[in-house]
């Protein structure tokens, strides 16, 4: 007895440790959901510009599909007062920030911003790098509900984890002294490895630099691709540079702490339909924060069927909180019509269910295969019980909003459209994604399009620049659990 109570206290105490360490505002249990400025409007921000987004997001469904938070990012202060508070500008906004945040909040949204651990914001507005406190406590008056805090001009701060890991620690510690529970999405670029140390600080981190509107087009202000001891995240980083980077990691998110792959370009026009549907389902897979960073007043039906897609947005919001991995990945021949790189990415899910991502980065379509025993390596490959085990085979984007449907909702711009496709649209505000998921809800699954057999294999024509994403569920004893009908 004695002995079962002393390790009981041991194990005990080091749970408390354990969590003690993390990041425990409660937010970000799965990864935090919205929509950011910058991306499209970068300094041309205002009030108008936020509160016409906002009620944008709630017209059209986006923010019942999980969307949550408003961001504004740079660009919006005009210094500091005489007692050395951030200032808004009157000009941009009028009416000040707890004005804006209370409409915001009326819309059952969150409001976030933006400042910077650094003397200056990388638009070269006052950052907030000692004055934390203060900006902290600004924050939190105005009803922040979110920060996203950047890298720019940190005074030569940074250069070992340590380092940064204390600069960042400084706001994270202000943040929480306020009592106001405000997601910290710490913005650092992927320098100094965050991954090794952000989730005893934030409830996200950036892995790299900045995204551009691109598939896979190489630019020197991006140079690091695959180098992790990276000292020039840069910006105008690709998707695959990006996603090439986070293949390294992929077991170091958790709940309330997410690798942030930065922003969702899908609508921007700088890729075709393929590529943002690789985009936004790779983003949901590797558990990256999903925040839209284009105009949601002017998209058009292929971006808002993208973004709205419940089955992708299921995978991004399971519970598991397990990112997806790449299990391989070769390079073409360019000699072949296929120069590029093809790869299979699998991954755990909530109630028994597998994610598999067969990604096609090559030039030409590809038939593509992935065998039950690669899917499973790391369960034991073809000796696992999952691999000796069939399983149904959903197709992840079979039922997308068909662009009809899309453009009535668009042109009708109302909550009520979107409400009423019960078919390609879910609901979150109403039920959450866990739920519907605990309760086999078929519209989150994608379509069933057949079985894979024990010791089988999962074989797709996978388009250029594509993905073929499939959510995989044993087939178990009709009591393991309820079916809904497909």
């Amino acid at each position: 007895m004695f002995t079962k109570v002393l390790w009981s206290s041991i194990a005990l105490l080091a749970s408390e440790a354990a969590a003690a360490n993390f990041v425990t505002n409660g937010l970000a249990l799965t990864p935090q959901m919205g929509w950011n400025t910058w991306n499209t409007f970068a300094c041309d921000v205002d009030e108008e510009l936020i509160l016409s987004t906002a009620q944008t997001l709630v017209d059209l469904g986006f923010r019942d599909a999980g969307y949550h938070y408003v961001v504004l990012d740079d660009c919006w202060s005009d210094g500091r007062t005489s007692n050395e508070m951030l200032n808004p500008d009157q000009t941009k906004f009028p009416n000040g920030m707890k004005y804006v945040a209370d409409h915001i909040h009326s819309l059952g949204m969150g409001f976030g911003m933006y400042s910077d651990a650094g003397a200056y914001t990388c638009g070269m507005y006052s950052g907030s790098l000692g004055h934390e406190t203060v900006d902290a406590a600004t924050f939190a008056s105005w009803g922040v509900d979110y920060l996203k805090y950047d890298n720019c001009y940190n005074e030569g701060q940074s250069g070992t984890p340590q380092i940064t890991q204390a600069r960042y620690k400084t706001m994270s510690n202000a943040l929480n002294a306020t009592g106001r529970p405000i997601l910290y999405s710490m913005c650092n670029w992927g320098e100094d490895s965050p991954w090794n140390w952000a989730q005893t600080v934030a409830n996200s981190w950036r892995m790299s630099g900045d995204i551009t509107d691109s598939f896979n087009r190489p630019d020197p202000r991006c140079p690091c691709t695959e180098a992790y001891d990276c000292n020039l995240p840069g910006f105008h980083c690709s998707v695959m540079n990006i996603l090439n980077k986070q293949a390294a990691f992929p077991s170091k998110s958790q709940p309330g702490a997410w690798s942030d792959l930065d922003m969702l370009e899908i609508g921007n026009g700088g890729m075709n339909d393929e590529e943002y549907k690789l985009h936004m389902t790779m983003w949901a897979a590797t558990k990256s924060p999903m925040i839209i960073g284009t105009d949601v007043r002017a998209l058009d039906a292929n971006a808002y069927s993208i973004y709205t897609n419940p089955a992708i947005l299921a995978i991004s919001q399971d519970p598991s909180g397990s990112s997806i991995v790449r299990k391989w990945r070769y390079f073409l021949d360019p000699d072949e019509n296929g120069e590029g790189e093809i790869s299979m990415w699998s991954g755990s899910l909530s109630q028994g269910d597998y994610i598999l991502v067969l990604l096609n980065g090559a030039n030409s379509p590809m038939s593509m295969n992935a065998t039950l025993a690669d899917i499973f390596v790391d369960s034991g490959g073809a000796e696992s019980d999952e691999v000796k085990q069939s399983w149904d085979v959903y197709d992840l984007w079979a039922n997308r909003m068909p662009n009809s449907t899309a453009n009535m909702i668009l042109e009708s711009n109302s909550t009520m459209a979107a409400m009423n496709v019960t078919n390609h649209y879910w609901n979150a505000t109403e039920t959450s994604f866990a739920d519907g998921i605990a309760a086999n809800k078929s519209i989150l699954f994608g379509k069933n399009v057949g079985v894979v057999d024990a010791m089988g294999t999962v074989t797709a024509e996978v388009p250029r620049h594509g993905v073929m994403a499939y959510r995989l569920r044993p087939r178990g004893s009709p009591t393991s659990r309820k079916r809904d009908e497909l």
